[in-house]
């Protein structure tokens, strides 16, 4: 996967840099190559979240700080993440995503200097604030600009190794991190992870660039159109409020909704489970951490190469989609759950692996199904509420936990009843999500399906009318 040298998008004349323009071998190359940075991107910004989880022993200890209180700050970053989201809905569908991208980026640099300059709760407070408010429309954005890249039939794997980048974010930062706090205090990974943002930054500002698949009809146009299908004619747009309201999106998005908040319960309170419950050292638990993130790298790119292939196949998306959401959020709540309950530690920790893990790859398969209950034209926006309303797991996950482990007799039952609590929600709205997702059913009901409808009767009668004269003696 060789990216395009910078020359091919930078100079020359406006054609030979619109994508529209360039063959298809290229316009797929360069889509891979933004793909691959926006994957890096992705990392970067789960790295941010997990630092206060990695770093959360030395940092209770050197701040004084309780149970309860280290789950609020641990829920305060998502206070304004929702909120970000909302802020930027409208703005996904009008401006690059490129220069959206860039600014959410620096602000997460700028985030990071208050804990740096005032060790206290208080500037911790405003760190994760601030950081909320930069990360919080990423993955929509992110998801939009890659989409933007590939045909819609191609779109799945492409934003699914991107999305990985929540999990693999963890696999490659979380040991780093364990010892750079180990060997230089904790202090200083957050300060790691300024200077790696703005380094990207500067890359991004020379490398970025906008797909050309902005509609249906653009890709039509760019591609053509496949045998199977008939021309789009119109993408008539769909009021916000009948897309959110449709069953598909709402369990679609709740399934969602308790995968985050299980994997923010991972990230945040996972490295001191692993250091005070089971008494690994606190560099190990950096190490531990990553194993369910590891699982959930595959288990990303691996379900949603399944729903591309399926869709490539012909299966309905209620079912390549749809169905693969709600068996992969049942079978991971039900692994958590089990977790609790297994007498051997060593089962133990392989079903939190896979309740964990899986958890992540849950967000790729929404954004496709709501991807599917709106146009293109508004298809940002969309994925910015729907984004904002599943992260929003994550305000409750660590304060409810914080608050579980901090009340609990011993330690170690406080830590299983917050496990128990995020698998069986889960697991039961696994259960919904397969029993009320339909999108063909929704789309329908939306009027998205007009777009694919037959010609008008007028023309119809005039086509035949042609046909009956090229035959007629």
């Amino acid at each position: 996967m060789s990216a395009p040298t910078l020359p091919d998008v930078a100079a020359g004349p406006a054609s030979a840099r619109d994508p529209r323009h360039w063959s298809a071998a290229k316009r797929n190359r360069y889509g891979w190559f933004i793909t691959v940075s926006l994957l890096f991107l992705m990392m970067l910004s789960w790295a941010d979240k997990a630092v206060l989880g990695i770093a959360a022993v030395p940092l209770m200890k050197d701040l004084g700080i309780t149970p309860e209180q280290f789950g609020l700050v641990g829920s305060a970053m998502f206070l304004t993440f929702g909120i970000a989201q909302l802020v930027a809905a409208p703005i996904a569908n009008k401006v690059s995503s490129k220069w959206i991208l860039l600014v959410l980026c620096l602000l997460w640099s700028i985030a990071q200097a208050p804990i740096l300059l005032f060790a206290s709760l208080p500037a911790l407070w405003a760190s994760r604030l601030l950081l909320g408010a930069g990360e919080g429309p990423l993955a929509p954005v992110l998801m939009h600009g890659i989409y933007k890249w590939f045909p819609e039939k191609k779109g799945a794997t492409p934003a699914a190794l991107a999305s990985s980048g929540v999990t693999l974010g963890i696999v490659a930062f979380a040991p780093v991190l364990a010892w750079v706090i180990g060997q230089f205090g904790w202090q200083t990974a957050f300060g790691l992870l300024a200077v790696v943002g703005l380094i990207w930054s500067v890359f991004w500002v020379i490398t970025g660039k906008e797909g050309p698949y902005t509609s249906r009809q653009a890709e039509q146009e760019i591609d053509g159109v496949p045998a199977d299908e008939k021309p789009v004619l119109l993408e008539n747009k769909v009021r916000y409020w009948r897309t959110i309201l449709s069953p598909s999106w709402i369990f679609a998005v709740l399934a969602s909704f308790f995968g985050y908040w299980t994997f923010t319960l991972a990230m945040s309170w996972g490295p001191a489970y692993f250091q005070n419950v089971l008494g690994f050292t606190g560099q190990q638990s950096g190490t531990m951490i990553a194993l369910p993130a590891a699982w959930g790298a595959i288990a990303t790119v691996g379900l949603s190469a399944l729903t591309q292939q399926l869709h490539i196949k012909g299966v309905p998306t209620r079912k390549a989609r749809g169905w693969v959401l709600g068996i992969s959020a049942t079978v991971a709540g039900a692994c958590l759950v089990g977790a609790t309950l297994a007498a051997s530690p060593v089962l133990s920790i392989a079903l939190m692996v896979v309740g964990f893990g899986t958890a992540p790859a849950l967000f790729a398969i929404t954004y496709l199904v709501v991807a599917e209950l709106t146009t293109i034209a508004q298809r940002g926006a969309n994925l910015s509420i729907a984004n904002a309303v599943l992260t929003s797991g994550g305000v409750f996950a660590p304060a409810v936990s914080g608050f579980l482990i901090g009340g609990a007799t011993a330690p170690a039952d406080g830590y299983r009843a917050a496990f128990a609590l995020a698998g069986g929600l889960m697991f039961t709205f696994g259960i919904l999500a397969l029993l009320f997702v339909n999108q063909q059913r929704d789309r329908r009901r939306l009027g998205l399906d007009a777009a694919q409808a037959p010609a008008p009767m007028a023309q119809a009668v005039q086509a035949q009318l042609l046909d009956e004269a090229k035959v007629a003696p």
